[in-house]
């Protein structure tokens, strides 16, 4: 996952929505007729289409928006083992979560459990420590049976309470356990008489006791596995019927010290995730600081990811360091024995998921519970390093040690955090020239960017390495941005001889603790529901089918007009002065001029931060305030020469300039040192989406002044900075609402027409199916709603209605619904 912080909820660009006059083979529609844009879709089913690989759609699981602790890992209690800390998040403690009556004290002595669980509980005699669980509390259904552990040691013997209650009362009958000796582990099992989701689990001691681990488990998990998922989580994933699972991020793997958990290592909290933490007997695995700001226990860990994959009947597909981080970090390692020892771990890692019981790490997998070797073929090294030369030094190294010992193993690189840009550039120019077989992208952008990029992967090389698309999304869980993704996807189905792999990022998402939208799944403590881009990801992965069968359409003109807007300045996370605003028409007319020795009545301050004029500039002084945009002038402005004088004061980044500023949500600006002052890009906002137009790795100096030049004809944009040109682009791609490809199953014989209408109007179409011999019905699947629909916990509107459709020949016209994601499946005799 790539840490850009201007991820909101967003809405789709004008452009996108406009009402398109097509012309096709139909006669004129009647004058009742007004909403409806006429198209035309012909299929030529005896052409030759690219191979549509099984795995082609699968799922990515990165522990973010607590998607593993009090998500999918089933797990009832919080911060189990006492390990919460300030390095995780700064309001942590090793009781967070806890609350205490009596006397209790976190220990990190030598009475420890083990070595890698470094903290354990005091606690006194006659006292009791109470969990919260997440969200509101613990979760109990009546009737269902939960199964409880602690671990505990009592030097003089003592007997534990352990209760369940809320509010009201008592949830089940308490349980008495025994306790004396060293270290042991206790168990229990309750059966819930109410239906609560405010539940509190209460360990009382008679006397003094140390207590770690403390669990409470549903019985009824994912395939009733111990240690298990959370059932209704885990069906939602499988319900997608994923041919690939990418696992464990993200972020999370590319961040952070590349120490292993150790007294050698410093046993450094914000590490990179690293596998052979998270395998063995769940109270010896480490912990971690998550970098998305909470703990991480690694319950859920790399053995538990390989059986899910098996589960569900998807490749497992997981991802190493290859020590360069990224995520705003951008640091290499160079420390050459971490570095061995890292691809010592990658070859162990194989091991562990393919080799035999008797191997080393092949006899680790079997004694948690698999003997059979789970099959691994592909292992991604990195994630979006922006920081090429470096990581693909680093990536190679892994590679020629996996091919020399397990040629049968397909290494994925990547090419940064960017859809375009010189990081993105150089990876694949390195990529390419080392004959890489599968190179992961990932990009997050507006919805306008995916209706105008359903192109992208035609001009590929298809001699090249292929594209593994590992995160993509529209930046917003309404309906527009999931219709924005399917009509992207008919394009990756176009081009699957290019694109082999493809998953929506991110997957899960806790609504109490969210720190990136959009998300595929939704949950909390007692429900979990799909989003709009759920049911467009079921709908293609379900009905994916084995080839392409090429077709064409009707679409719509280019983009016409010049870029027409007025100015702004913002910061992020930085204060910043500004001065010597001048902007200037192409025919030399001063059209704005401030050099701030007066006031600044001329700005309207739309965002966050604290603007004032200070010594001759306009300065923005909070280091907190997020986007702070303030703007001057005439939204009808075109072809216009801005110059702006920055100097930043301090803060993580640097400066924003805005150009071509419709309203808040609609404008483009130059991000100088964003990324935590990690690179420099021009983005485009469309109803308050973002997407990345071009992208350099560049930093702002603090106490500089940088003079800031942008050149605005017609579409076209140059972007100066101290007097050199630093970019250039022209925004003239269509943001097309019609989209469609036609695809072959064919252990069924259908062919699958998948039309997505991404506009206010219905499109009544013209098919012509080239010749080929068709049932007259067609089995139908439609996904139509409003636009800014979104799916909750408690309304749905965005659900997949089925149908049958009855006039299917050789040629026929169908009526596609405004704002529609439609599948025919239509059975060839």
């Amino acid at each position: 996952m790539s840490r850009t912080a201007r991820t909101t909820r967003r809405r789709l660009g004008p452009a996108a929505t406009a009402v398109l006059a097509v012309s096709c083979v139909l006669a004129p529609a009647p004058a009742h007729a007004g909403t409806v844009t006429d198209y035309a879709i012909t299929v030529d089913p005896s052409a030759a289409g690219a191979t549509i690989d099984d795995t082609m759609y699968g799922v990515f699981f990165e522990d973010i928006n607590r998607a593993a602790d009090g998500g999918l890992y089933a797990e009832l209690v919080q911060n189990r083992s006492f390990e919460y800390s300030t390095a995780d998040n700064t309001s942590y403690t090793p009781l967070t979560s806890w609350t205490v009556d009596g006397t209790a004290q976190v220990a990190d002595d030598a009475g420890r459990l083990n070595e890698r669980n470094r903290n354990y509980l005091s606690l006194g005699a006659g006292s009791s420590v109470t969990n919260a669980g997440y969200n509101t509390g613990i979760r109990l259904e009546r009737g269902k049976r939960y199964d409880f552990s602690v671990w505990a040691r009592a030097t003089s013997g003592t007997t534990l309470t352990v209760s369940l209650k809320d509010a009201a009362g008592e949830l089940a009958e308490a349980r008495r356990i025994g306790v004396r000796g060293g270290w042991a582990k206790y168990t229990a099992t309750f059966t819930a008489s109410r239906t609560v989701n405010r539940g509190r689990l209460t360990v009382a001691s008679s006397a003094a006791v140390a207590l770690d681990m403390v669990s409470l488990f549903p019985r009824d998990t994912y395939r009733n596995q111990p240690n298990g998922l959370r059932k209704d989580l885990a069906e939602k994933i499988e319900a997608l019927k994923p041919g690939f699972l990418r696992f464990p991020g993200g972020c999370l793997v590319n961040t952070g010290s590349m120490q292993d958990y150790s007294e050698a290592g410093g046993w450094q909290r914000k590490r990179a995730y690293q596998w052979k933490d998270t395998v063995g007997p769940v109270e010896e695995r480490a912990t971690n600081a998550n970098f998305w700001g909470y703990n991480q226990s690694y319950g859920l860990g790399y053995y538990e990811y390989f059986r899910f994959a098996e589960d569900i009947g998807a490749m497992p597909l997981p991802v190493v360091p290859a020590l360069v981080t990224g995520c705003g970090q951008n640091r290499a390692t160079d420390d050459q024995a971490l570095l061995r020892r890292h691809v010592q771990d990658t070859l162990d890692l194989i091991e562990f998921a393919n080799g035999p019981a008797g191997s080393t790490w092949g006899g680790v997998r079997a004694r948690m519970g698999h003997p059979k070797p789970f099959g691994l073929t592909h292992i991604g090294v990195g994630n979006e390093e922006n920081l090429p030369d470096e990581f693909f030094a680093r990536f190679q190294e892994f590679r020629a040690a996996i091919e020399a010992e397990h040629p049968e193993i397909t290494v994925v690189s990547n090419s940064g955090p960017d859809d375009t840009g010189s990081t993105f550039d150089r990876l694949w120019q390195l990529n390419r020239a080392a004959g890489v077989d599968l190179v992961d992208e990932h990009y997050y952008n507006s919805p306008q960017w995916f209706l105008q990029n359903n192109g992208r992967y035609d001009s590929y090389d298809r001699n090249g390495p292929k594209v593994f698309l590992g995160e993509y999304a529209s930046q917003g869980n309404a309906f527009r941005n999931a219709l924005a993704e399917a009509a992207f996807m008919t394009g990756l189905e176009r081009n699957a001889d290019v694109v082999k792999l493809a998953s929506y990022a991110p997957l899960l998402a806790n609504e109490d603790y969210v720190q990136w939208r959009p998300d595929l799944i939704w949950f909390n403590n007692r429900a979990s529901w799909n989003s709009a881009g759920y049911e467009v990801q079921k709908l293609f992965m379900n009905n994916t089918g084995d080839r392409v069968v090429p077709s064409t359409a009707t679409g719509t003109p280019g983009v016409s007009g010049p870029i027409t807007g007025a100015i702004g300045l913002s910061t992020w996370a930085t204060s910043a002065a500004y001065d010597d605003v001048r902007v200037t028409a192409a025919d030399g007319t001063t059209l704005l001029s401030d050099d701030f020795s007066g006031d600044a009545s001329r700005w309207t301050h739309s965002g966050g931060g604290s603007w004032t004029v200070q010594d001759g500039a306009y300065v923005q002084t909070d280091t907190e305030a997020e986007n702070t945009l303030v703007t001057a002038g005439d939204p009808a402005w075109k072809d216009y020469d801005l110059h702006v004088r920055a100097t930043k004061r301090s803060g993580k980044e640097g400066f924003l300039v805005a150009f071509g500023v419709k309203d808040t949500g609609n404008h483009y600006w130059w991000n100088l040192g964003g990324w935590n002052n990690t690179r420099s890009a021009v983005e485009q906002a469309s109803d308050g989406a973002k997407s990345t137009l071009l992208s350099e790795p560049h930093a702002i100096e603090t106490g500089r002044a940088y003079d800031i030049d942008v050149k605005v004809r017609g579409r076209q944009v140059g972007l100066y900075l101290d007097g050199r040109l630093w970019g250039s682009f022209t925004d003239d791609k269509p943001a097309e609402p019609f989209r469609q490809v036609v695809t072959e199953d064919r252990r069924t014989g259908d062919l699958i027409v998948k039309v997505v209408n991404a506009q206010p109007t219905a499109a009544r179409t013209a098919i012509d199916l080239g010749g080929a011999d068709v049932s007259s019905r067609a089995r139908v699947t439609t996904l139509a709603a409003d636009p800014e629909d979104v799916n909750t916990e408690t309304d749905t509107p965005v659900t997949p209605v089925a149908s049958t459709f009855s006039g299917v020949a050789g040629k026929f016209t169908y009526t596609f619904p405004a704002n529609s994601v439609t599948f025919l499946r239509i059975r060839q005799r």
